[in-house]
């Protein structure tokens, strides 16, 4: 694959209600951003990624646009932003925004009109059916929950939402309504920012019969990601948004695409794919049966993880780049997720999980908080939460025959407010986050788990991050590391996750110990140099072959001639 900028990218997500609060009203704001650039450059990051900060009602906080050219006043104003994206590029920071282009929020100039004006051509804008014997056109649930259709006010029509009540669905079959929007695409990406992530863009086509599915809940519904994701057809809107659009522009674009079989991964990031990249959630979601459904829980273990892991690894590098992370505004924290016992969750187990995905092939996305260990929380009610999935999912679980003690375990385990309580900068009130009570909660770790503690102490997690990504991006097999190909090793160990990365003639092995105890594991060669230790241990060349692994050890070896330190 021929190498593209993108791919030297070490991505920052930022969720800006929770990052920095900079004028003091609960509530996180771009000027925030650009008061911390220097804490981001200083940590190696090198693109932001900031989820939607355009204007909204805030129903789903943000992913329900009201105006694609404006910004919500609670953000800031655009010359703020214009200012983010001088400055950062002043300290090499490429500004990257969310793009919503599935659906809008039912305050949009265009839904009302429709709403108000019987002959609007709006009502064309959206998805709008007739409702059989004065019920809804199908039986489909939303991601949120219930129907995904709302009636409309004194008639037998009803608009289609595959997320929130208030996020009607874009009618994509409506040339119009893609024209509208690729304009709008257009118009950001000249006003200079690096490119986008892509929000449910497999959303965008539905079966067009809109006919029922088998009930798959006690609800009589069926999951709308049945025929209302990915469907057949959907690759002629990608292909003419990428054209209209990405392909005029050398920007970068990260589809957040569930629903894609592996084998139609070459449509979407091969040489000529929509997207630079995509997630893969398999791995993100090995702890449930569904990623939308939180009370279907599943048992699994390190090797569960390693096949979800470079299943997903290998089947990408067939054909394209992936993006790697460990935690996002929609996933819980890591270390809460895959460190089962709290009593190991530590530097150790952190900076492990940090290094063991930072070096897989793909571009690295660090999400707010995770350089510095923060954990989930835990709410004692549902009247604490904030999230309308983490509501849904509470109330589904109930129905479906668990407690209310079971429910909220479950919330509490899954939310999407365990990555969104405001950051820790310092063991201040409200984590220094701000000086009024944020919109959201704190984590009540704060005092314990913050940015200014760890900048003081050399042997912080968040000064590890720092090391991780200094040895990505400029140590002595940096482009081994980002570019080389991967290959698994030790598959079938129970405990330990490892790899290779190989590129011309390089060659680093990866360890990374997911266990408590330590564990041995046989060099195939004679002598390595160390890139990267979690642990203080002095040697700097490795001569042994049989390596214990301490309790959750990060461990990179550079593989060398045995001749070359005689």
């Amino acid at each position: 694959m021929k190498q593209k900028w993108w791919q030297k990218e070490v991505i920052y997500q930022i969720y800006p209600k929770s990052f920095y609060d900079s004028n003091n009203d609960g509530i996180g704001d771009i000027k925030g951003i650009t008061e911390k650039l220097d804490y981001l450059q200083s940590l190696g990051i090198t693109m932001v990624w900031i989820c939607p900060i355009y204007q909204s009602p805030m129903a789903d906080n943000g992913y329900d646009i009201s105006d694609y050219y404006q910004l919500n006043p609670e953000f800031g104003e655009m010359k703020d932003l214009d200012e983010l994206i001088g400055k950062a590029r002043e300290k090499g920071i490429k500004i990257v925004l969310d793009l919503v282009i599935n659906h809008t929020s039912d305050e949009h100039p265009w839904f009302q009109d429709f709403l108000e004006n019987p002959n609007s051509k709006y009502k064309d804008y959206y998805v709008v059916k007739s409702g059989k014997d004065g019920q809804p056109p199908n039986n489909w649930r939303s991601v949120f929950g219930g129907s995904v259709w709302e009636p409309l006010k004194n008639t037998n029509y009803y608009y289609f939402h595959s997320f929130g009540v208030k996020q009607p669905d874009l009618n994509w079959e409506n040339k119009e309504v893609r024209e509208e929007l690729y304009k709008m695409v257009n118009y950001w990406l000249d006003k200079g920012i690096a490119g986008f992530r892509v929000d449910a863009i497999t959303f965008i086509k539905k079966d067009q019969s809109y006919e029922d599915s088998p009930a798959d809940g006690v609800d009589g519904l069926a999951k709308c990601t049945k025929k209302g994701r990915n469907q057949p057809g959907i690759e002629k809107f990608l292909h003419e948004l990428q054209e209209k659009t990405f392909s005029k522009y050398d920007c970068v674009t990260i589809g957040e695409a569930p629903g894609v079989p592996y084998e139609q991964y070459g449509d979407f990031i091969g040489d000529n794919g929509y997207f630079s990249m995509i997630f893969d959630f398999r791995y993100a979601d090995l702890d449930v049966a569904s990623g939308s459904e939180w009370f279907k829980r599943v048992d699994w273990n390190v090797i569960d993880l390693k096949n979800l892991i470079f299943t997903s690894q290998t089947e990408i590098q067939k054909v394209g780049w992936g993006a790697n992370f460990l935690e996002n505004h929609d996933q819980n924290r890591s270390i809460s997720k895959y460190i089962k016992e709290a009593e190991n969750r530590n530097f150790y187990s952190a900076t492990m999980l940090g290094a063991m995905f930072f070096y897989l092939r793909g571009t690295p996305f660090i999400y707010q908080g995770q350089e510095i260990g923060m954990t989930n929380f835990k709410r004692k009610s549902i009247n604490e939460f904030d999230d309308i999935s983490s509501i849904d999912q509470y109330y589904r679980s109930m129905n479906e025959g668990f407690s209310k003690e079971e429910a909220l375990h479950f919330i509490n385990l899954r939310s999407r407010d365990n990555s969104r309580t405001p950051f820790h900068w310092s063991e201040r009130e409200y984590g220094g986050f701000s000086e009024v009570k944020p919109w959201l909660g704190m984590n009540e770790n704060y005092k314990s788990i913050n940015v200014e503690q760890q900048e003081k102490d050399p042997d912080s997690i968040l000064n590890f991050y720092k090391k991780i990504i200094q040895v990505r991006q400029s140590g002595m097999a940096s482009e081994c590391l980002s570019f080389g190909e991967i290959e698994p090793i030790l598959e079938d160990h129970p405990h330990i996750v490892a790899y290779k990365r190989k590129l011309n003639g390089k060659e680093v092995i990866c360890y990374f110990n997911f266990s408590s105890e330590s564990n041995v594991v046989k060099l195939e060669h004679k002598v390595h140099e160390v890139l990267l230790n979690n642990y203080k241990d002095e040697e700097e060349i490795i001569t042994i072959q049989d390596y214990v692994l301490k309790p959750y050890q990060a461990l990179l070896l550079l593989k060398k001639e045995e001749n070359s330190y005689e």
